[in-house]
Formats: C-alpha cells, sequence, structure tokens
C-alpha cells in the first residue's frame, strides 16, 4: 500500500470544502436562434363547412362550381375517369347530400370533412372532401373515396 503525502489530502479536502460550481456563475452561452413556428393562415372549419354545403347542394355541384371551384388534379381525375362523378364517388345523383364536421390541420395547410350521399332504399355513402386553407378563390383540393 503506497501512502500519500499530507499535503495531497489536505488539497483533496480543501477541494472537497469549496462551494458547489452551481454558486459560480457559469458564462452564458447565446441564446439558439429559432424562428417561429408559421401558421398557415386561411379558411376557417366554418367558412370551409358552407363552402362545402353550398359546393354540394342537395344533389351535387353545379356545372359552374365544377368548373370554378375545383383543383385541376381533380378536373384531370375526372377526364380519366369518365364513367363515374370524381366529386361525388358515384355513378349518379343522390337524393340528398350531407356534410359533417369540418377538422382543420393548421400546420397541414388543409381542412377536410365527411361527405353522406343518401340514396333510394335508405342506402348512403360516405367519402371525405379536402380543401387547401390557402386557396383562393376557395376550391375542392381532393376527394378520396371510401370504397
Amino acid at each position: 500500500m503506497m501512502l500519500k503525502p499530507h499535503s495531497l489530502g489536505a488539497l483533496l479536502l480543501t477541494l472537497l470544502a469549496l462551494p458547489a460550481l452551481s454558486s459560480v456563475p457559469a458564462l452564458a452561452a447565446p441564446a439558439p436562434s429559432v424562428a417561429p413556428v408559421a401558421i398557415a393562415e386561411g379558411h376557417t372549419a366554418d367558412q370551409i363547412s358552407r363552402f362545402l354545403a353550398t359546393f354540394y347542394g342537395a344533389h351535387g355541384p353545379s356545372p359552374h362550381d365544377r368548373e370554378q371551384h375545383v383543383s385541376q388534379i381533380l378536373k384531370d381525375r375526372q377526364q380519366v375517369n369518365a364513367d363515374s362523378d370524381v366529386l361525388l364517388c358515384s355513378q349518379n345523383e343522390p337524393q340528398s347530400i350531407g356534410i359533417g364536421p369540418v377538422t382543420v390541420a393548421q400546420s397541414a395547410g388543409v381542412g377536410w370533412a365527411t361527405v353522406t350521399t343518401h340514396w333510394a332504399g335508405g342506402v348512403t355513402d360516405t367519402f371525405t372532401a379536402y380543401v387547401r386553407l390557402d386557396s383562393k378563390p376557395i376550391r375542392l383540393d381532393d376527394v378520396i373515396c371510401a370504397g
């Protein structure tokens, strides 16, 4: 066993007796520069709900709405699928149409609602209609059929 000189032990005791380093002022690091997260401004859930109710009406969108209030993506999809109505996810005109509550995802820049079509014999079908929050004028951006 090796003995340590008395002076080394005294030094260790002195260091242990010093106040904790937390009482010594630390050098402040510069705060990182963080830009605020941009929140997409645009249509509200209420505006989207009113738009979809007007757009779909009781039996489906008018020719004017199909031309003026639909994204180019949907117009192109309609040309490829001439046998069915991509805006209604059907081949026929429904008896009535209902719009569910609208959800808005600001960070994604989109709002959507479930659209329910009512058919003869009490049959219903649903699909989801999407609206970009920044569309000017407001327009239907996409439709995802349920089945």
